[in-house]
């Protein structure tokens, strides 16, 4: 009997990061015919692609986040809290920061990994193949990276307190960022972009050039790690994003 509530825990979190990507990503490629017309025009078969791609790697996301979900509402077994005063509230900010600071370290190794050459093409030339990305390739992978991808965050729940709320937070970074970091355009104003906050936080700017070179610029949320071990490519030209979109939308048409 014990077997039912955890499969239906993972079908339900599965729909839910499913849900939660599409409903993501659509808002930010309604947002993007809005403010850029025509900006994915031709690019309508990989986006079907990515979709795909996306929706296979939400039910690798959802699995292990669903036992996860079951463990701690059944049994406890994670350090899950619900009550606001079971710590400090200075520890809010603090737990969502190292959330984020090991999960970019995590990312950005593994994501540097996967462009070792084997790897690449046995599993990270799917994301790549989004040529250039659109909003909808955020979570555009092969099985076996999505599954690097997919333990990060339930293992740190069994690790390092954090408040519900807050890990509700930091899933709502996690996707907003995957999400915007490829729809091909920046969505947060030029004075952060390119001032002091933007040497070290990662945006769509900054992602842009990791798909344009295919090597640097790895990690997620914050430049540390690329400075750090001289992998820092500084920031992309949307200009030449938009020639590669025009030329893929040529070759398209022209097939």
């Amino acid at each position: 009997m014990t077997g039912w509530p955890i499969l239906l825990s993972a079908l339900a979190m599965t729909a839910i990061v499913g849900v939660r990507y599409l409903i993501t990503s659509g808002g930010f490629a309604l947002a993007t015919r809005w403010k850029h017309p025509g900006l994915y025009r031709g690019l309508e078969p990989q986006m079907r692609r990515e979709v795909g791609w996306s929706l296979a790697s939400a039910a690798i996301y959802g699995a292990p986040a669903g036992v996860v979900a079951w463990g701690w509402q059944a049994h406890g077994w994670t350090r899950i809290y619900s009550d606001w005063g079971a710590f400090p509230l200075w520890y809010l900010p603090l737990s969502l920061f190292a959330y984020l600071l090991i999960h970019d370290t995590w990312f950005y190794w593994t994501h540097r990994w996967m462009h070792r050459p084997a790897l690449f093409r046995v599993a990270h030339s799917v994301h790549h193949e989004s040529r250039p990305p659109t909003a909808w390739a955020a979570m555009s992978f092969h099985p076996l990276e999505a599954i690097t991808g997919a333990i990060v965050i339930p293992a740190l729940v069994f690790l390092i307190p954090i408040h519900v709320a807050v890990l509700g937070l930091v899933l709502a970074i996690m996707t907003i960022m995957g999400v915007g970091n490829h729809m091909g355009w920046e969505m947060f104003p030029r004075a952060l972009v390119h001032g002091p906050a933007g040497r070290w936080l990662i945006t769509a700017t900054h992602h842009e050039a990791h798909h344009a070179a295919y090597r640097g610029n790895y990690g997620l949320y914050f430049r540390f790690w690329d400075k750090a071990c001289g992998t820092d490519l500084g920031l992309g030209h949307f200009g030449h994003a938009a020639d590669r979109r025009r030329a893929a939308a040529d070759a398209r048409s022209n097939s």
